[in-house]
């Protein structure tokens, strides 16, 4: 199968598990996407810059194959008002239930939008501060434009 189908289905089965909402999925589930590039991106619905690098961010989920872009909500909205935050701003990649920090062993973020790039072996590569372009991603994560 191809990865770009394996990526969907795995992505669509976390989302139907997911209870938070039909776009959220647990921190655990990043140990699952190793093998492959994953941009975690943390936002807030009152970032500027997080919304204007949103299209960016969902451009690189939709057309990369080798990587998969995850978001933080940086004010820990869940349910509802996190359901409504990501159909508002229009955000298409999945939205983890809890903030992974820890688990990367890495201080949370102060400065948004703040994206933290692991590499396939599950390294962390670059952490990005402010607005991030599409450019600016696919060199990050070493794609081909």
């Amino acid at each position: 199968m191809s990865q770009i189908f394996l990526k969907t289905l795995f992505i669509a089965q976390l989302a139907f598990l997911s209870a938070c909402s039909p776009n959220t999925n647990s921190s655990s589930d990043i140990e699952k996407l190793r093998g492959q590039w994953v941009v975690i991106n943390y936002w807030a619905k009152w970032c500027k810059p997080c919304i204007k690098e949103i299209p960016e961010l969902n451009e690189l989920n939709q057309s990369y194959s080798e990587v998969t872009v995850v978001g933080v909500n940086y004010d820990g909205a869940t349910g509802e008002s996190l359901a409504t935050q990501v159909e508002q701003l229009g955000i298409e990649f999945t939205i983890l239930a809890q903030d992974p920090a820890a688990e990367l062993n890495q201080p949370r973020p102060v400065v948004l939008p703040t994206t933290i790039i692991l590499d396939p072996t599950g390294t962390i590569s670059h952490t990005l501060l402010g607005p991030q372009t599409l450019a600016s991603l696919i060199k990050a994560t070493q794609q081909s434009p």
